[in-house]
């Protein structure tokens, strides 16, 4: 489980390919590796992974097919914002986000609006029903507020802070970015789903 919000930016510096997977070698910037050993868990830009090889400031992580399928940007050299796994004593300064994408978005705008940015994504319509104003969701493993919501389209202020520490500064109109909805969202559609077939009435 994690909180999304960053704690540095690293580098996918090679990905290897496995039979049915990758491995990643990713140099953890200033990510502190000082608590974390081998089966910890890493959230690489919203993508829980596990730590499989420690080495000085590089970690090692393999990336099985299915995950590959549903997300972006573990498929190459690239940034990647990372976040260790919350432990129980820890503040949870963004929401419960547990690193599993339900999917991928497009960017629609990215733009300067004072001294924040405006990002507008479009959602998969399978999700679009899961982001509400004012609710949480998760963008590249980064918790994020939604200010407006219109159809399949919503939009994220993001101050500037957000923007210098995550690789969202780098985002631009065609990008994709991994999206985890609220895990309160999933359980409310879980219930009144199981409510509407009558058995959990009767249950």
């Amino acid at each position: 489980m994690f909180s999304g919000i960053v704690a540095a930016t690293g580098r996918i510096l090679s990905v290897s390919p496995l039979e049915d997977g990758v491995r990643l070698t990713v140099d953890v910037g200033a990510l502190d590796l000082d608590d974390v050993q081998l089966g910890d868990s890493i959230a690489n830009s919203g993508v829980c992974l596990t730590v499989v090889a420690l080495d000085g400031n590089t970690v090692q992580f393999d990336v099985s097919r299915e995950t590959l399928n549903c997300t972006v940007g573990l498929d190459a050299p690239a940034e990647v914002n990372l976040e260790k796994a919350l432990r129980l004593a820890d503040r949870l300064g963004g929401h419960l986000v547990t690193g599993h994408v339900d999917g991928i978005g497009e960017v629609v705008k990215f733009a300067p609006v004072g001294e924040s940015h405006e990002l507008v994504i479009r959602a998969p319509a399978a999700l679009a029903g899961y982001i509400a104003k004012k609710g949480s969701v998760t963008i590249d493993g980064v918790s994020l507020t939604v200010n407006w919501v219109d159809g399949r389209e919503f939009s994220i202020n993001l101050i500037p802070h957000t923007v210098q520490v995550t690789t969202l500064k780098r985002l631009a109109a065609g990008s994709t970015v991994n999206l985890e909805i609220d895990l309160i969202a999933r359980y409310v559609e879980r219930m009144q789903a199981w409510r509407d077939t009558g058995e959990g009435a009767n249950a």
